[in-house]
């Protein structure tokens, strides 16, 4: 094993100069071996991309199986709750999560986010309609998914190509519609609206908005909260 006279450095056994300063390698007791073999490559290659095609076949593939597994053991072990159902649709849903992204590369994101939400009421659908409860369905399940999902879209949409500042302002007043829209959903399933918490989430929101709409409009003030805070 050879040093570097002048930086130090060990050096490879087939190496002939120094790697960082250049210097020549002359050691007589332990001289370069030409035919070790390499620490590094010689040819240059390139990690082949993942195929995304084989990629959604084996989760599809797994996804089957499991629903397929699950309606075996419900049909001859646990013949009572179609529990095998539940199971299938949340295999659906994360397949539909899963699966057409990797397949539709060039689809809008906003198409691919509608897929995810509508799978996700399909799954609601059929949770409701296994266990006979059309009225929490309808009264609580429904709203509340409709709400969060035009709400979700229209951030989604409005979101594209803004600033930081911009986005917050938008993530937050969506917060702040949803969660109006969530007690007045349930406060309407019990039978009287009675705005209480919803209000207090609400006047948090918007004194949170209220800083960023006040940065977001001044441009020197915009300037200097960047600096500071890298963003």
């Amino acid at each position: 094993m050879s040093y570097c006279v002048n930086c130090g450095v060990e050096l490879d056994r087939d190496a002939v100069q120094c790697p960082l300063c250049q210097t020549p390698v002359i050691n007589p007791v332990c001289p370069p071996d030409l035919q070790a073999t390499p620490n590094f490559p010689l040819e240059r290659q390139e990690v082949e991309p993942v195929d995304h095609r084989e990629l959604a076949i084996l989760l599809s593939a797994m996804a089957v199986c499991t629903g397929i597994c699950c309606g075996l053991l419900n049909l001859f072990l646990w013949r009572g709750v179609p529990w095998s159902l539940f199971v299938a649709g949340a295999c659906a849903v994360l397949w539909v999560w899963l699966v057409p992204p990797l397949l539709l590369r060039r689809a809008p994101s906003a198409v691919l986010l509608l897929l995810d939400l509508l799978a996700v009421g399909g799954l609601l659908v059929l949770i409701g309609a296994l266990s006979h409860g059309s009225t929490w369905l309808y009264g609580i399940a429904l709203p509340v998914w409709a709400g969060f999902s035009l709400i979700l879209l229209a951030i989604w949409l409005a979101a594209k190509k803004r600033s930081f500042l911009s986005r917050a302002l938008l993530i937050l007043g969506g917060t702040v519609l949803f969660l109006l829209w969530l007690e007045f959903v349930i406060d309407r399933f019990l039978g009287a609206y009675q705005p209480m918490w919803s209000l207090i989430a609400a006047a948090v929101g918007i004194t949170l908005m209220l800083p960023l709409a006040v940065i977001r409009t001044r441009p020197n003030l915009r300037r200097q909260v960047r600096r500071r805070f890298h963003f």
